[in-house]
């Protein structure tokens, strides 16, 4: 029988168990030490740790149960360390087995592991390890070259006003391919230079760029830099999406690799130039050279090259025709690139950047044209299926349009709070047709929805011009009368705006005046089918469901069809139709479309005709639309408002146009009591008032003096002042605000010009600076000139100020222009 005790470690089960409970316990604490070591903990959790670590290191070397237990009472003594008791007298009796001392660890140096450098270990491999799985991940879901098609899958749409000014682009341009053979020299020089100077000795990567990159965002306090190659820009543009992401990055890295090993550099870089974006929806260096110039890549000169590498980095900010000065600074830095690389001398550069750009295509398309151009683009795709970029020459007249959206936006603007009115629309309209301006919204940017063709309203007594027409067709004349009296037809019973009646009164009169019981008796006169066909005739294509109440315009209908109905009254034929395109050209030299001779519609009785124009005549002379008069022309038109003053409509004709207008608001609620007699006469009025200056052949006021280059201040030397003469003040002024300058210590407002202060003032102070002003007549009411140019007209139209009420009337064209055009104050308005 064997003796145990206490020294005989192994043999008791419930003393192992308790050693095993403090070796994990060593260990757990074992571990959150290197946890903390690994997040920069203290140096006092490090010493800690160490112990635990050494002590449980030597125990497991010696398998002695004291070791783990000493381990066990240092990890669970929270006390002061005393001074250690003297030790117990060896044992007499010793085991003849055991020929050394147990080993005792103070006998010999321990020894030490580093604690950092288990920590080290783990910062830096942990991160390495997440980025290499990052990576396989990568490369395990990396999609196919050439994978992502181009954008360019829409035909561009490059639109001309009547007189063939192009003013308008849609969709994307695709023009021509390039290949190695038609690659113009200059544009790979540039782009290269520019975008990637080492892009024929690098494969594919471009380590020393992207640490350039990194370094330059990293001082910079932002993105300042790419650090791309054209290879992986080519990658990305085929294959990838354009989300910004490391693992995009990661796998256009790889694609570039493959790119690399597959096709040589100039078809790399020729591939590059057929997909990347140029701005203003032209991709591909061709679409760009055609959008931009007028003509294909190969005829490009070395600023158009330059200008053309420039815009790959930020296309749609850089677009020449949305920002020149920006694409020519952007130009010039090319160039410099170019020099730079060998490219080009510096003589050549030089001369470059003194060669004058002009842009051959049409400008940032008009904000207003808008509504306009949706209507033209669902016509090229009705009336052409062929492929390619195509030019259209439609019907819009620049001036009218540009007209029309000031007028009903100044209406709108000084009315429509008050009135509660929130949305209007107009057409203009040939006798023919042609519609010469559309208006389809207050603002295009905020809403596309074009209320000229696309909204259905009640007409009110505007479709009385049916009723009227069906009327005078079967025997009725202006003098015809009939009683104003109380009507009831069923169980309808018509009530007139003002709740009164007037007796008797002839059809004319009745007509001017809308009045309701009048219109209700001749339309059960003459029957709903009667007024039904006199619309369909005239080209009114809505439901018009056959109730007694479709007599004073309970329909919904369209603006258009409307203005449409009104200009067969006008015109020689019915039904008139209306038509925005008149030719649409290709590339071949044989037109797509070309609008054919008008057939001759079926002509209105003359004498109808006769008697529906003298009523028309009437309700402008004497009636409910007497504020539409113009003074010198022949008026005639009708009013018309729905229930509860939910809409108001005005359309009216003289012998150039047809002009239909609304107003009303998108939700359906009702105006404060606005007729078609208030806001739309007027906004006819004042449009038709203008148009005839326009159609007579007067321009636009002068281009925009916030779009026109300044005279550098350097280049212009102060005179001596002559002598001014009576009333005339020369110099150069000080800026108080946009309508207020100081010459001479003396203060002059410039006539019908509100003046604007703040940034407006500060940048018409720049405009300003060092160039002396000519200023006649009051004080408090100057015209001044710089360099021959009204000053007033300038600001005006450069959108730094308002006109007046009762300003001149060239200062309120110049305000339409500058509202058309979103210029100065008028883009942080809506």
């Amino acid at each position: 029988m064997t003796a145990q005790g206490p020294d005989r470690p192994g043999e008791d089960g419930t003393e192992t168990r308790a050693a095993a409970r403090e070796a994990a316990r060593a260990a757990a604490l074992l571990a959150r030490q290197l946890g903390r070591l690994a997040g920069s903990a203290g140096r006092s959790a490090w010493r800690s740790g160490t112990a635990a670590a050494r002590d449980a290191a030597k125990g497991a070397a010696n398998g002695a149960k004291p070791v783990l237990a000493r381990t066990a009472d240092r990890l669970r003594s929270t006390g002061p360390r005393t001074a250690p008791a003297a030790p117990a007298a060896a044992p007499v009796d010793q085991p003849e087995t055991q020929s050394h001392p147990v080993d005792d660890p103070s006998a010999r140096p321990p020894r030490r592991r580093r604690p950092w450098v288990i920590g080290l270990a783990v910062l830096i491999g942990l991160p390495l390890v997440i980025l290499a799985g990052y990576v396989f991940v990568a490369f395990a879901s990396l999609p196919p070259l050439g994978g992502v098609a181009p954008e360019a899958n829409q035909r561009a749409l490059v639109v001309e006003a009547e007189s063939g000014r192009a003013f308008a682009t849609r969709g994307a341009f695709q023009g021509e391919r390039l290949t190695e053979k038609t690659l113009p020299p200059r544009l790979a020089q540039a782009i290269v230079a520019i975008e990637d100077r080492r892009f024929y000795s690098h494969w594919g990567i471009d380590l020393r760029g992207m640490a350039r990159a990194v370094w330059r965002n990293a001082t910079g306090g932002g993105v300042r830099e790419g650090g791309s190659t054209i290879t992986q820009q080519y990658a990305r543009l085929t294959s990838l999406t354009q989300e910004k992401t490391l693992k995009r990055k990661i796998q256009e890295a790889f694609l570039a690799l493959r790119l690399e090993s597959t096709l040589t550099k100039p078809e790399i870089l020729v591939g590059y130039l057929n997909t990347a974006y140029f701005g203003a929806g032209a991709y591909g260096a061709d679409a760009a050279a055609r959008r931009y110039f007028g003509h294909g890549a190969a005829g490009l000169t070395l600023p158009e090259a330059a200008m053309l590498a420039g815009l790959v980095r930020a296309p749609s900010q850089l677009a020449p025709t949305r920002n020149f000065g920006g694409a020519k600074e952007r130009a010039d830095l090319v160039l410099q690139a170019m020099v730079e690389t060998g490219a080009i001398s510096q003589p050549e550069a030089d001369k470059a950047r003194a060669e004058k750009l002009t842009l051959h295509t049409p400008p940032e398309t008009p904000p207003g044209t808008n509504y306009f151009l949706d209507a033209v683009s669902g016509d090229v795709k009705r009336l052409t299926e062929a492929a390619g970029d195509v030019t259209v020459r439609s019907t819009l007249n620049l001036d009218l349009q540009s007209l029309a959206e000031g007028v009903l936006a100044r209406r709108l603007d000084s009315e429509g709070g008050k009135k509660k009115v929130g949305q209007g629309a107009l057409v203009a309209m040939a006798p023919d047709g042609a519609i010469l301006a559309m208006v389809g919204g207050r603002d295009y940017e905020d809403s596309q929805f074009n209320r000229a063709t696309q909204a259905k309203r009640q007409a009110g007594s505007l479709f009385k011009l049916f009723v009227y027409l069906a009327a005078y067709g079967k025997g009725f004349f202006p003098d015809s009368v009939l009683v104003d009296r109380p009507t009831q037809i069923g169980e309808w019973e018509p009530q007139n705006s003002n709740n009164r009646f007037r007796g008797a009164l002839p059809l004319r009169s009745a007509f001017a005046l809308s009045v309701n019981t009048i219109a209700a008796q001749l339309g059960d006169e003459v029957g709903l089918p009667a007024i039904v066909a006199e619309a369909r005739r005239l080209g009114v294509q809505s439901d018009l469901p056959e109730v007694p109440s479709l007599a004073l315009g309970s329909a919904d209908v369209s603006l258009l069809e409307m203005t449409r109905a009104y200009a067969g009254v006008l015109g020689p034929g019915v039904p008139v139709e209306p038509y925005l395109v008149r030719t649409i050209r290709g590339n071949t030299p044989q037109p797509l479309y070309q609008r054919p001779a008008p057939k001759p519609g079926a002509a209105m009785d003359a004498q109808v005709q006769s008697m529906m124009l003298d009523s028309l005549q009437a309700v402008v002379e004497s009636g409910t639309g007497k504020a539409a008069r113009v003074n010198g022309l022949a008026v005639g038109g009708k009013t018309g408002t729905s229930q509860d003053y939910r809409d108001a409509w005005f359309v009216g004709l003289t012998p150039d146009m047809i002009v239909g207008v609304w107003v009303g608001n998108d939700d359906n609620t009702p105006m404060n009591k606005v007729t078609g007699g208030d806001i739309p006469a007027r906004v006819f009025h004042d449009f038709v008032e203008r148009a005839q200056k326009v159609l007579k052949g007067r321009k636009r006021p002068a281009p925009s003096a916030a779009r026109a280059e300044p005279t550098p201040a350097s280049a212009v030397a102060p005179a001596p002042a002559p002598t001014p003469a009576t009333g005339e003040v020369r110099g150069v002024p000080e800026v108080i605000d946009t309508g207020t300058l100081t010459i001479r210590g003396r203060k002059v407002r410039l006539l019908g010009v509100v003046g604007e202060g703040g940034a407006l003032a500060r940048q018409l102070a720049r405009y300003l600076r060092r160039r002396e002003i000519v200023c006649s007549g009051d004080p408090a009411s100057s015209r001044c000139r710089l360099d021959g140019d009204d000053l007033a007209s300038l600001i005006v139209t450069a959108g730094g100020a308002r006109a007046a009420e009762d300003a001149p009337s060239d200062l309120i064209e110049a305000e339409d222009q500058a509202r058309a055009e979103r210029a100065g104050l008028w883009q942080r308005e809506r």
